[in-house]
């Protein structure tokens, strides 16, 4: 398998959350490493966190894994049970198909940086326990709508 030169990866800062929802991410950065090599089967990224970025807006998958590793930082896990401050060389890990909403929120004054690691389904759903917002994966692609079907404009 090849190198992966990170210092040379393009940056992604894209969302696809409708406005204004897309700002709870503004501070993400991402260098997609399983991009960079093909890898198809499950997403690697390399991502640096802001101070007051999350990750995400809190949410869970239907059929896919997640994992987050802190490499430099910190970070807070904020999920249904509660807050959990993660460090470096510390982990968290999302199974499919369980109902607890979460993400990493950086609510310190420097920088945090982690990889986040999960499965790659053609067919996905994700929900958002705190907003009206779901996301869906199949054959027409990846869209968001709203919890009761209609299109999120």
């Amino acid at each position: 398998m090849p190198k992966i030169d990170i210092a040379n990866l393009p940056t992604d800062t894209r969302t696809g959350y409708p406005p204004p929802l897309d700002k709870i991410v503004q501070g993400r950065i991402r260098k997609r490493l399983g991009n960079a090599v093909g890898i198809d089967q499950f997403g690697v990224n390399l991502t640096t966190l802001k101070p007051g970025a999350a990750s995400a807006l809190r949410h869970w998958h239907e059929k896919e894994d997640e994992l987050v590793f802190v490499l430099e930082g910190e970070v807070v896990l904020v999920e249904d049970e509660g807050e959990t401050v993660l460090k470096p060389s510390e982990a968290a890990g999302f199974k499919a198909n369980t109902p607890n909403g979460h993400h990493l929120v950086n609510r310190s004054s420097r920088d945090a940086v982690y990889l986040e690691i999960g499965t790659r389904s053609k067919y996905e759903k994700a929900s958002y326990p705190d907003v009206d917002l779901v996301a869906i994966r199949d054959e027409a692609g990846m869209r968001y709508t709203r919890k009761n079907g209609e299109p999120h404009t």
